[in-house]
């Protein structure tokens, strides 16, 4: 008998449990129990399917009931005589155990899945069937009849006519069905080339051929589509990137032939659904992501999973594109910590790059490397998307756009929910909908008394800020900036509060639009406040967003007069966001309003030590950071003042032995700094040794001197957040 990896291929959710695999323990030796156990899964599957004809495979479905159907005659004839049978009965009884879950897990199939699936899996489905045929024409020829005494010649007769069929059945494809899956294909092929079909051809096909009759069964086949692209094998027909063209067909007919109109209930429980499960349109290029992508793999820039990760002169990695560009623009400096680059050499992190492609394939996520990568030639679930589906995503985006200028306040509210998801899935759909002009429609929503629209319409906003073309379009769009600012202050809900400070953090990442964030009315004060009293994730993107403007030396005033400071050292008790704070503080205490702003504050020494004591090895990078350059930002009182901490000494001493290689960096110059302070030698207890340092001012180097060797350790300092 075949096994039941033939069903590995259907739609996981009914794919085989170890009930279709095995017989249970408990009938392994009771024949009453079986028998009556196969007739009661033989009736259930008759009565369940029997008055159900499933879209397509209605043929197939009917032959394979008609076999149950005579297998149930077959059981009750025989219940009587149990204790007559011979080991070779039961053992096919329980072999007709497995065949029998194996044909409801078929049936189930057919029942549950999307009409277009079933389309596209014709061949494959009724092979599915065909094989099941099989099993059952094997049963039959092994089955000793003859030993069951209580058969009538009915029945026996019956049996050797189907075993006769079984036998001499070949596969059956349905040529009605096969005939619509070619039409299918053919309407993808019109769209890769141009052509878009009318909406009388697309009603023809969907409404009158498929019975697709409204909105939600419409939005029930997209949901069914994108779930398989998910979980898409590579041995499966069609491949992703052909799925991805009919996903884009399903969800430009959505609109197209059922218009906008439905409820913000109903909106509402769509986006639940959609947020329920992990979205299959997942790409490189993911903005609001519902898999948590580990934040070391996310280019700083773009904030999207690195393709081609490099390592610039500062020894910050980025995205080879997203640099080049910040390069080719006149930046001589790393966006990250500020540092001027000693050269514009880009060197390819390829231990972070494999990285990048080990997790990709864990989660199912599509990801190309670049072309000229030694990566590109080995197995990946790499599937861009098709022409067709770049085609049909256009024609639906200025359907959207359409319903964004024209229509109701619901149909206006799914259009940007729908822009919201479509900006999901890749650059390119973002270019093409800002280029479409959905941002000033966007904007406007962005004032929307309605719950839902405002909440879509941002999240939408903050999606298309992640293609760096889209950054200028929305910067110059005139209000746009300060309607973000309002999301961020007046927002309707959390998540619309928390995706506009994302947005702004998108934004700033462009050196010249800091100064026009900061400076719009209430956009610091706005993230101190999220900051301080939001939850986990608005922490988070507050706190990004203050990093990424105190990167401008001109914006320290604001950050102080607005209390992004304070909300900063409150922060660093906060174990999500301490890292990026004390980030944020290293730069801002640069400047001498900031390092005196920070040294009034009690909290803030406070708060770094902690850190360096028993934070992350990149928080205690960023703590020592902080206080280095408070240290020489705020003068010899300053520096008196955190050597005097009586954990100093113990917690320099650590960093400079246990450290990241920066760490030890910054905490030799910080020891360097207490030196020049106090003109004398700091000595280490704890480990019986003693330690000397001395600066050499010549080479900017700092010597280390223990047990006649020497350790030189460079004095750049930079900041690293993530």
């Amino acid at each position: 008998m075949a096994s039941a990896a033939i069903f590995s291929s259907l739609r996981r959710s009914s794919s085989p449990t170890l009930e279709a695999c095995l017989t249970p323990v408990d009938l392994e030796n009771d024949v009453v129990a079986l028998l009556s156990h196969l007739t009661a899964v033989s009736s259930d599957l008759i009565s369940s399917f029997s008055g159900k004809r499933p879209p397509f495979q209605k043929k197939n479905s009917q032959s394979l009931l008609r076999k149950i159907e005579l297998f149930v005659v077959l059981l009750d004839s025989v219940r009587d005589s149990t204790s007559d049978f011979p080991s070779t009965v039961i053992l096919c009884f329980k072999e007709l155990y497995l065949l029998l879950n194996r044909s409801k897990i078929l049936l189930d199939y057919c029942a549950q899945s999307s009409k277009l699936w079933l389309l596209l899996q014709n061949h494959s489905v009724s092979g599915h069937f065909h094989d099941l045929n099989r099993e059952f024409s094997t049963l039959l020829d092994v089955i000793p009849l003859y030993k069951l005494n209580n058969l009538s010649n009915d029945v026996i007769e019956q049996l050797a006519l189907l075993q006769k069929q079984s036998r001499n059945a070949k596969l059956f494809i349905d040529k009605h069905d096969d005939a619509l899956r070619l039409k299918l294909f053919k309407m993808l092929n019109e769209i890769e080339t141009g052509r878009i079909p009318s909406v009388q051809e697309f009603h023809e096909f969907f409404v009158k051929k498929l019975g697709i009759l409204d909105a939600t069964s419409c939005r029930a086949e997209l949901e069914f589509l994108e779930e398989h692209m998910l979980n898409h094998e590579d041995d499966i027909e069609p491949s992703a990137s052909v799925l991805s063209g009919f996903v884009a067909i399903i969800r430009y007919c959505r609109f197209l032939l059922f218009g906008f109109e439905e409820d913000e209930v109903e909106i509402r429980r769509g986006q639940r659904l959609q947020n329920s499960k992990k979205r299959a349109l997942i790409s490189k290029e993911i903005a609001d992501t519902l898999i948590t992508i580990p934040k070391d793999f996310c280019c700083p820039i773009s904030l999207e999973l690195m393709a081609d990760p490099v390592i610039i002169s500062s020894g910050q990695t980025y995205d080879r594109v997203s640099i080049s560009r910040w390069i080719e623009d006149g930046h001589c400096s790393c966006p990250k910590s500020g540092q001027l680059l000693l050269h514009k050499k880009l060197v390819p992190n390829k231990a972070l790059r494999n990285l990048i492609t080990q997790w990709c394939i864990a989660h199912w996520i599509l990801y190309s490397p670049p072309e000229n990568s030694d990566l590109a030639a080995e197995s990946f679930p790499a599937a861009p998307a098709s022409r067709a589906a770049v085609e049909a995503n256009k024609s639906t985006t200025r359907l959207l756009i359409q319903e964004l200028r024209d229509g109701s306040v619901s149909g206006k509210a799914m259009a940007a929910r729908e822009i919201r998801f479509l900006a999901k899935t890749g650059g390119e759909n973002r270019a093409f909908i800002a280029e479409s002009g959905a941002i000033p429609y966007l904007r406007i929503l962005l004032f929307s008394q309605s719950v839902v629209a405002q909440e879509n319409a941002v999240t939408a906003m903050l999606n298309l800020s992640i293609h760096d073309n889209n950054k200028s379009l929305i910067i110059e769009e005139d209000g746009c900036l300060r309607s973000i600012v309002h999301v961020l202050r007046f927002g309707h809900t959390v998540e619309s509060r928390e995706n506009a400070a994302a947005t702004l953090f998108s934004l700033s990442a462009i050196h010249d639009y800091k100064k026009k964030i900061a400076g719009e009315n209430g956009a610091i004060e706005a993230l101190s406040a999220l900051l301080s009293k939001g939850t986990p994730r608005g922490k988070k993107d507050a706190v990004t967003a203050l990093f990424n403007l105190s990167t401008h030396t001109e914006i320290c005033t604001e950050m102080i007069g607005f209390g992004a400071v304070r909300a900063l050292i409150e922060a660093l008790g906060c174990e999500e966001v301490a890292e990026e704070a004390a980030g944020a503080l290293a730069l801002i205490v640069r400047q001498p309003a900031g390092a005196t702003a920070v040294g009034e504050e009690d909290l803030a020494v406070i708060g770094l030590i902690k850190m360096m004591r028993c934070g992350s090895p990149r928080a205690k990078e960023n703590a020592v950071a902080a206080l280095l350059e408070l240290c020489r930002s705020g003068g010899v009182q300053a520096a008196e003042r955190i050597l005097k901490t009586p954990a100093m000494v113990g917690l320099l001493q650590g960093l400079l032995f246990t450290g990241t290689k920066r760490a030890r960096r910054k905490a030799a110059s910080l020891a360097r700094v207490f030196q020049r302070c106090h003109n004398a030698s700091l000595h280490y207890g704890g480990l019986g040794v003693g330690y000397a340092f001395a600066g050499d001012s010549a080479t900017g180097n700092l010597d280390l001197g223990f047990s006649g060797e020497t350790v030189t350790v460079s004095m750049s300092m930079s900041v690293s957040v993530s």
